[in-house]
């Protein structure tokens, strides 16, 4: 996971607990499933949109949480090829899970975790 910056309370990067929500594992489990989904940008923002996805304010909130905790990883520089569905989207990329989120999915459904 890198260094930590010492201030644990903000990242979740090396606390011992992780919490995440419901919606944040199913998530989790979408992308454990097909590995690569797309995320694309406006030019000026940096907030990430999951065209795929249904309310895209909080699906960002959500994918920007996810990447602060590690688990995914949000790449503008290899968009998914074939796919149409990026629109007027300007800046187009790819998620996966890192290493870590290929763990905690892997402890997710050892433990038999349901999302409520």
């Amino acid at each position: 996971m890198g260094s930590c910056c010492g201030n644990c309370g903000s990242c979740s990067g090396c606390a011992k607990e992780l919490v995440l929500s419901s919606v944040e594992i199913d998530f989790l489990r979408r992308l454990g499933e097909v590995a690569f989904l797309p995320v694309a940008r406006q030019i000026g923002d940096l907030t990430p949109i999951y065209p795929e996805g249904d309310g895209p304010e909080n699906m960002s909130l959500i994918l920007e949480v996810l990447e602060k905790k590690g688990l995914i990883s949000l790449d503008y520089d290899k968009p998914l090829a074939g796919f149409a569905g990026y629109g007027d989207y300007p800046i187009k990329g790819s998620m996966a899970l890192t290493q870590r989120g290929q763990q905690v999915l892997e402890l997710i459904e050892y433990q038999g975790v349901q999302a409520e």
